[in-house]
């Protein structure tokens, strides 16, 4: 299965790509939130999720959260799988496999990574060009930017704590899968332009529908903080997080 760009002769399977190309930007999406964006009609898109199923190239997943919808049924969410993401850019992946297979065995773990390190370097070279074209941008929507531009499809989302960066796409999470040095230098690269720490939540190279960053904001945790202690009643017994 590919997918491509255009169909010229139209039909099921262009919107099927639309699909597709809607779920790989967006990430794992409901069917109505699919009907909503391309102005189809739900029956419309379930039937064509109902292909790509078929196919393999999605697979349908249980929401994470339950408890923010109340009763009835919660709604599937559909995420692309490996065989999905095959048909768009990816057709290369196993040709850098097997050239950074034959790096760590000729230089070992450090080729690879200065290798890994090397291929990020867009990351910094293209964030201050990018902050100087988009003063409108915060540092993390810059970042955003930078790497949608690299065919990731980043976007930014606020959260009570800081930001989180979301890659929808990664034009390398198959490589990324077997190396994972290639997001730990993406990490590090984030990191450094942004000159905090950050923490990488989920990678689509292990098997998640998105890549997701945490970007902590230190004013909004201690304001948080100061919440919690203010609301929070004290008790004898520690609270367990999972």
């Amino acid at each position: 299965m590919e997918f491509q760009d255009d169909h010229p002769h139209g039909g099921d399977q262009s919107t099927r790509q639309r699909v597709a190309r809607s779920i790989l930007d967006n990430g794992p999406s409901t069917a109505a939130a699919l009907a909503e964006r391309l102005d189809l009609t739900p029956a419309a898109v379930r039937r064509h999720l109902d292909h790509l199923v078929e196919e393999g190239a999605v697979e349908p997943r249980e929401p994470r959260s339950l408890a923010a919808r109340g009763r009835g049924r919660p709604a599937k969410l559909f995420a692309l799988t490996e065989h999905g993401r095959d048909g768009f850019d990816q057709q290369y992946d196993d040709l850098a496999v097997d050239a950074l297979r034959f790096l760590a065995e000729t230089g070992g773990e450090e080729a690879v990574k200065a290798f890994a390190q090397r291929r990020v370097r867009f990351v910094e070279e293209q964030f201050d060009e990018v902050m100087q074209q988009r003063p409108d941008l915060s540092p993390a929507e810059v970042l955003a930017q930078v790497f949608t531009d690299e065919g990731y499809a980043a976007t930014v989302r606020d959260l009570p704590m800081g930001e989180q960066l979301c890659q929808q796409h990664c034009p390398v999470s198959h490589v990324a899968h077997e190396f994972p040095q290639l997001c730990e230098a993406e990490t590090e690269a984030i990191s450094r332009v942004l000159g905090r720490h950050v923490q990488r939540l989920a990678t689509i190279a292990h098997g998640d529908g998105v890549c997701t960053t945490c970007i902590p904001d230190p004013q909004k945790s201690q304001q948080s903080q100061k919440t919690q202690t203010s609301t929070t009643p004290t008790t004898n017994r520690e609270k367990v997080t999972r």
